[in-house]
């Protein structure tokens, strides 16, 4: 039995990165340290290690004398994400699908079935378990490059997922769309679950596209009356 000793800078980590997922720190607002340190009761040097960590994440962004602000939810960012995750992830799942052994389809099986529990709970849950099943789905195969690179990529679009998921009906839909995913790859269905993963990813991306433009709409008057006062 291994022991997990989890550091000062995981905790705050963890702490900012729910923050950042679920809105409580905003897009576009800056990360003040020295409250922030205070509020958690840690020294500087846990807190910055966690915020470098939070950039190579991409839910932060450092700026030369302005330190750390919570990168804007875009259009053009979830379109290159999600455009990425379009070109290697539905291969990548159909041929996992082909040579997943008995104990990583049931790892896949057991995912699912933690991600469906989770409905209802904690957005920053939520998130975790969807990324963990879709990587159970393109880990088989022993290609662990592509795995790491849509890992990254899940990553990426970690704050877009917890975005899409706020409309009521989004977690009932994505559990349809995710069981007949999984029947797919059970099967060993290659060309399904080809089909079933690209139309998963771009219908998410059409949602965030309406999603992100409505967005934008309500908050351009918001900066047009700051660049008046400014």
């Amino acid at each position: 039995m291994s022991i997990v000793t989890r550091t000062l800078a995981d905790q705050a980590f963890e702490v900012i990165r729910e923050r950042i997922l679920s809105a409580r720190i905003p897009p576009l607002s800056p990360i003040r340290q020295d409250a922030l340190a205070e509020e958690l009761g840690i020294s500087k040097i846990p807190l910055r290690e966690a915020l470098a960590r939070l950039e190579q994440h991409g839910l932060l962004q450092s700026h030369p004398n302005r330190g750390f602000v919570v990168p804007a939810l875009t259009t053009t960012e979830a379109e290159e994400v999600f455009a990425l995750r379009l070109k290697i992830e539905p291969e990548a799942a159909a041929h996992a699908s082909l040579e997943a052994d008995e104990a990583e389809r049931a790892t896949a099986t057991a995912a699912l079935t933690a991600l469906e529990n989770a409905t209802g709970g904690d957005g920053r849950a939520m998130v975790l378990l969807n990324r963990a099943f879709h990587l159970a789905l393109v880990r088989p195969g022993g290609r662990h490059v592509t795995s790491q690179l849509i890992e990254r990529l899940h990553v990426l679009a970690e704050r877009y997922v917890h975005k899409h998921l706020e409309p009521a009906g989004r977690h009932a839909r994505a559990h349809r769309e995710h069981r007949a995913l999984l029947k797919a790859w059970m099967a060993r269905d290659p060309q399904r679950v080809t089909t079933l993963l690209a139309d998963h990813i771009t219908v998410t991306l059409d949602d965030l596209r309406k999603q992100l433009r409505g967005t934008a709409t309500a908050t351009a008057p918001a900066k047009a009356r700051r660049s008046v006062q400014e």
